[in-house]
């Protein structure tokens, strides 16, 4: 029985524990590949001069990044020890701006919030985390159950027969 919901475990889940895994081994990575994430680089000098207008300004400057105003900005993240600003725009797109200057340190396709999604499910479709990748995971724990049991069984097989027999 447990050989059979061991095997039937594996087959269930193969595809989304293939998926977490891949994606997984990409976020490790991320720091240390900028194909995922852009490196983060450091201003000139510690602190924050920049207004709220020259951020937006610095921005819209970027082609890439298609900021025409605050809606196309996601996140800001002050580093103000780096004396730097990174702007994440809702199309992925990642600016690094000195935090004192203004000047653009880094313009770059930030991967790891769209491999973050899809390592979570939430990429597929907001109920995947919980249909499918939560499920998957139950499945994965049993499996991981009934492996260390059908690894343990022989040798308490064994012992027993030693205890019998002596």
């Amino acid at each position: 029985m447990n050989r059979r919901l061991h095997r039937w475990g594996a087959v269930l889940i193969a595809l989304p524990l293939l998926i977490i895994i891949g994606s997984g081994i990409l976020l490790q990575l991320k720091k240390e590949w900028a194909w995922v994430q852009p490196a983060t680089l450091n201003g000139a000098q510690p602190g924050v001069a920049l207004t709220w207008e020259q951020i937006l300004a610095a921005a819209r400057a970027v082609p890439e990044a298609g900021v025409r105003g605050w809606d196309e900005i996601a996140r800001l993240d002050v580093q103000h020890q780096r004396g730097m600003i990174k702007v994440q725009c809702v199309n992925r797109w990642e600016l690094q701006l000195d935090a004192v200057t203004g000047a653009l340190l880094s313009s770059a396709y930030r991967r790891s919030d769209l491999i973050e999604s899809i390592h979570d499910g939430s990429f597929f479709h907001e109920r995947a985390k919980l249909w499918v990748w939560l499920p998957a995971g139950v499945i994965l724990l049993g499996m991981w159950g009934t492996g260390v049991y059908l690894w343990l069984l022989p040798h308490l097989v064994r012992r027993r027969k030693r205890r019998a027999a002596a």
